[in-house]
This record gives C-alpha cells, structure tokens and sequence, in this order.
C-alpha cells in the first residue's frame, strides 16, 4: 500500500472515531470528598463559648462579642456573655458557675493579674479551653490573643520624644490600673524608650484606673505644675479623653503632644484623632482580635488537643493611627458593622 493510502486510510479511521466518541453519553465527572470539614462541624456544632468581660458596653468588649459571634454562630455554636460591670468579684463568681456549667470554652478579659488565675487553671483541668484577650494573668492559659504592651509603650513613647524635640523635654506619663498587666507591660514599654533618652524628664507617672475622670484631673493638676509640658504618653484611648479634654481645657491641643492605645472604634479612635485630641492613638483592631480568638477557637475544639495540652499566643499587629490615615476606610472600624 502506498503511504499516500495509508495517509488516507488513517485519516478515515480517526473521523469515525471521533463521530463513535460524539455519539456516546459523556462520562459524569464525580467530585472528591473532603475528609475533613464533616468531623470539624461535629466538633463545633451544639457547642457553648462564654465571655467573661470586664465590662460591656464600650467598644472593645462589644466588639470582641460581636465579633465573636459572627464568626461562630453560622457553625451551630452558642456564645454567651457574663458581664460582671468592673466588679472583680462578681467576675470571679461569674467564671466560678460557667466552671460548673462546661461551656466549650471561656473568653476571660482580666482585670488584673491575680484574680482569676487560679480559677484559669481549675477551669482547664475541669476540660474548659481559657482564651484571654488583651489583659492577660500570671496563669498561661490554652490561647492569649491580644496586643503587644511592650510594644506599645514603645512606640508611643517614641513618638512622644519625638514630638518633644527642642522644646522642654517634659512628659507625663497616664497609668491605668497598676495591678494589669497592660499597665505593667506598658509601662516596661515607656521605660525602655526613656532609658535610651536620658533628655526626656517625666515629671509625673499616674495611674488612672481606665477612668477618663481620673485622667482629666492628674493631667490638669500635672499642666497647671508645668505649662510648659511637651508631651503625655497614655494608656488607654477610652481613658485618656479625659486626658485630652484637660490638654483642650488649657489651651495647649497642638502643643502637647497625646500619644495613646485602643480598639480602633471610629467614633472614638478616628474621630479623637482628626479633631487633634490625639495625636496619635495606637490600634489593635479589635475585628481582627475578634477573629484570631473565633480561629483559636475553631482551631482547638476540632484539633483533638486537650485544654492545657497547648499553650500560644496571637499578638495583634498595631496600627498607627495619625492624622494622615484617620479618615481611610482601613484604619478604624464601626461597632454597627460587626453587629449585622
């Protein structure tokens, strides 16, 4: 046979092949099962999460509940709050009865570093995961989600010197409650920057217990003592409008720098800033807290481990808030948002 035959022959055999392929049923394509999303279902669903704030209604806590439950909810998991309204003891009595109760997991944001620890510790070995959020105690339990206060009296400080160059050198420093942990890390924070800028003078360092009323009076007493004070180093937004309102009181908003922390809330974080009551105020984006403590979460219920079997931490990135950014849609989120 010639090749010009066999060329032709071929060609034939391949057109009826490809009319016989038209002509029969296409095979289904069949999916794969994903092995692992029906046991991390069964691990949530039905489950129980408690929060255990030091008080509701501000932006922090009910963000972080907010948050929470968005993130939770859809999988069949209950969450649940226990507000104990700045009362250690009724704190304490609140996580002593969830203990007895065994929800899946609690959400403890400390008050200090003392009081719940032990019963932090009884909780884990009763089979009750512990998540601390922001304001940690001396009891390291299964997740600590939160900022770095180290980090954070770092940065405010720095920029506080930095606002302070060529003028007096004075500061004051606006505590919050001296038994948290925030306070105290923060603090360490303040101090190391200090220690490597022997020009800068604190002429006063105070503790305001998180109360803006507090706050104002230290800081007008603080500027009455010295007019000629360059800049303050805060430690908690909700706080320090007190400070802020004193600065404004006496004439000196643009002249003493405000360096401060939180949640990043608009109404309070950006709003604060652009009016120039703050000049910078230090975010750790509570949405973003919010959801690192549902993952933890999600994360521990379907891993197999065991409360206290494992030990982590999550710090927040901080965001700066200046002027520059405080009308950007990225540095500050709405409470309203979290709640649809």
């Amino acid at each position: 046979m010639s090749i010009q035959l066999k060329r032709t022959a071929l060609r034939l055999i391949l057109a009826a092949s490809a009319v016989a392929a038209l002509a029969l049923p296409a095979r289904a394509q069949q999916g794969l099962d994903e092995p692992f999303q029906g046991p991390f279902k069964a691990a949530l669903a039905g489950k129980t999460v408690a929060y255990i704030p030091v008080a509701m209604n501000f932006d922090l806590t009910e963000g972080w509940f907010a948050g929470v439950k968005r993130e939770l909810e859809p999988f069949g998991m209950k969450v649940i709050v226990r507000d104990p309204n700045w009362s250690t003891s009724a704190g304490a009595q609140a996580l002593t009865t969830l203990i007895s109760e065994k929800p899946a997991a609690i959400i403890v944001h400390n008050p200090d570093v003392q009081t719940y620890a032990k019963l932090l510790q009884r909780a884990e070995k009763e089979g009750i995961f512990i998540i601390q959020i922001n304001m940690g105690s001396v009891y390291r339990s299964s997740a600590f989600v939160g900022a770095n206060w180290i980090e954070v009296g770092e940065r405010a400080t720095e920029a506080v010197v930095k606002a302070c160059e060529g003028k007096s050198g004075k500061i004051a420093v606006v505590q919050g409650a001296l038994s948290a942990a925030t306070s105290a890390y923060t603090l360490k924070g303040v101090e190391n920057v200090l220690a490597k800028n022997p020009n800068i003078k604190v002429v006063s360092s105070q503790a305001a217990d998180w109360d803006a009323a507090k706050a104002k009076a230290i800081t007008q007493t603080v500027l009455k003592q010295n007019p000629d004070l360059c800049g303050i180093v805060g430690f908690w937004d909700g706080m320090d409008i007190g400070t802020a309102a004193a600065v404004k009181e006496a004439g000196l908003t643009g002249k003493v720098f405000v360096a401060t922390s939180g949640g990043g809330e608009r109404k309070g974080a950006c709003e604060l800033v652009k009016s120039g009551a703050f000049d910078l105020n230090l975010s750790y984006d509570v949405p973003i807290q919010a959801a690192d403590m549902a993952a933890m979460i999600k994360w521990l219920l379907s891993s197999g481990a065991k409360p206290g079997d494992v030990k982590g931490s999550i710090y927040t990135t901080l965001i700066p808030i200046t002027k520059d950014n405080a009308g950007s849609d990225t540095a500050c989120w709405n409470l309203s948002d979290l709640k649809k």
